[in-house]
């Protein structure tokens, strides 16, 4: 397994993967030692992330290989479809799974999203609009949100 910690707008981001791809991406409230040379298995990772806080990536290409249930790697592969810039809540999530009973265990899973911002779980809010659990915190959420789709004032002149 290779490690690597990246600077990001949001935080250090340590980044886990091995040749079978991306296991891992958490964002850190704590100081770590950035890494000098991105080992091969997550250099590609963190070039689409460095495109993505750019501005100029709106959509991943990474192996992925998270560890998870079935039940919660099917909620991480529904994430992956909700599009940028777009949020949708648990019950829409629940709904895409086909069981709309299901909400407390896809709002587990979503929760449980081991990669941080490849899988966006920070698009679902809930149901009111409200921004709702996030693991990194619900400022990185609005930021990351923001970010994917900022409101354009207008101006007269």
């Amino acid at each position: 397994m290779e490690t690597a910690f990246i600077q990001t707008p949001l935080g250090i981001a340590k980044l886990e993967g091995d040749t079978n791809g991306l296991t891992s991406i958490t964002v850190l409230d704590t100081d770590e030692t950035l890494t000098d040379i991105i080992p091969p298995d997550l250099e590609e990772a963190a070039y689409q992330l460095k495109e993505y806080f750019e501005g100029s990536r709106t959509q991943f290409d990474l192996s992925l290989n998270p560890s998870g249930t079935d039940f919660q790697k099917s909620v991480w592969k529904a994430l992956q479809d909700i599009p940028y810039g777009k949020t949708v809540t648990y019950l829409d999530l629940s709904k895409t799974l086909g069981d709309v009973k299901a909400i407390r265990a896809v709002a587990s899973a979503n929760g449980k999203n081991p990669l941080w911002i490849v899988v966006p779980c920070h698009r679902v809010i809930g149901s009111d609009g409200s921004l709702t659990g996030y693991a990194g915190g619900l400022h990185r959420k609005k930021w990351l949100l923001e970010h994917e789709n900022p409101v354009k004032q207008q101006t007269l002149f």
